[in-house]
């Protein structure tokens, strides 16, 4: 079969697609073909050794997977084959492999999709979907207004409609360019602002009729941050959800205190037990299998061009989610 791996550390020319034996499901296993695989901006970063823990060399990157059992090992159920699956690999030890065209894994670590459910659209409900519900859960939207990073992107898109759906009063949408920022409106939210643009912020806060938002829902970090504390309101929350990209000092803290505000940390994978994942991916599959959530897929690739991929998500370049599809 064909995989993608990268042996040294740097820029995406290093991805190469390579030829390796076809897994065999042992027992307990099932063999997906894998029909779509996601690329998340942290697996640029593990490319690049920037991440917070240096991978294995050489590594198949690729912890989101969506496709069609093809076999099954002993001591599994037969009827199993061909059922349209999800494999949320980061949630259950399987941390790379998912840039491949076929994986074996754990019988039990498989998610049902429903009919009509496009396997591009589960990879994109994988690490975008779940992140997008559990920030929400954090700190609830209800009644309240919220700012939403990086909105058109492939949590950013999804988060902004499940605040909306939450019960958010206004959803203030910041992204990059005005396509991006149509996109987010055409998604729910109510205005936009462009953060490449200078005095972002002030404009923000201004057309939020000078009190701010209640929460920043903050999945880019760095000076994005920074200029959404310019935004956030008295007593407000930020819920930062970027992590490696934390750049707040002692003394932006400290004003934070002296406003009452409070700052959420986010860690998906600690918000997951075995039972909610499986419920929570089947409440996201449900709500985008009958059109209740729109989900915007950025970019479709070959394995050979996962190198592009790269590029894209590196540089922001998507709206969206953006899916290799061997």
């Amino acid at each position: 079969m064909k995989a993608v791996q990268f042996r040294r550390f740097g820029g995406p020319e290093v991805l190469e697609t390579i030829e390796q034996p076809t897994p065999q499901p042992g027992p307990g296993e099932v063999l997906v073909r894998v029909r779509a695989a996601g690329v998340n901006y942290f697996e640029t970063l593990m490319r690049r050794n920037l991440y917070a823990s240096t991978p294995e060399l050489p590594m198949v990157p690729g912890v989101e997977v969506a496709g069609e059992i093809e076999a099954v090992g002993e001591g599994v159920d037969a009827t199993l084959r061909g059922a349209r699956v999800a494999v949320p690999m980061f949630a259950v030890g399987r941390p790379s492999g998912g840039y491949a065209e076929y994986l074996a894994v754990d019988a039990a670590s498989v998610v049902p999709l429903p009919d009509g459910l496009p396997f591009e659209h589960a990879v994109a409900l994988l690490v975008p979907g779940l992140t997008a519900l559990h920030v929400v859960r954090r700190s609830s939207p209800r009644g309240r207004t919220v700012l939403v990073t990086a909105a058109a992107g492939g949590v950013g898109s999804l988060l902004l409609q499940l605040a909306r759906r939450a019960g958010a009063e206004r959803v203030i949408a910041v992204a990059g360019g005005a396509e991006k920022l149509e996109a987010a409106r055409g998604l729910g939210a109510d205005l936009g602002a462009d953060y490449r643009e200078s005095g972002w912020a002030a404009r923000v806060r201004e057309a939020a009729g000078g009190h701010g938002a209640d929460i920043v829902y903050d999945t880019v970090g760095g000076a994005v941050t920074r200029a959404c504390l310019d935004i956030l309101a008295p007593a407000g929350e930020l819920v930062f959800a970027a992590l490696g990209r934390y750049e707040l000092t002692v003394t932006e803290l400290e004003g934070m205190l002296f406003r009452n505000q409070s700052l959420k940390g986010f860690a998906l994978l600690l918000l997951l037990t075995p039972q909610s994942l499986r419920t929570d991916l089947a409440e996201l599959f449900a709500l985008a299998a009958a059109g209740a959530l729109t989900v915007t897929i950025g970019g479709r690739y070959r394995l050979d061009q996962a190198g592009e991929a790269h590029r894209v998500v590196e540089e922001r370049r998507s709206t969206g989610k953006v899916v290799l599809m061997p």
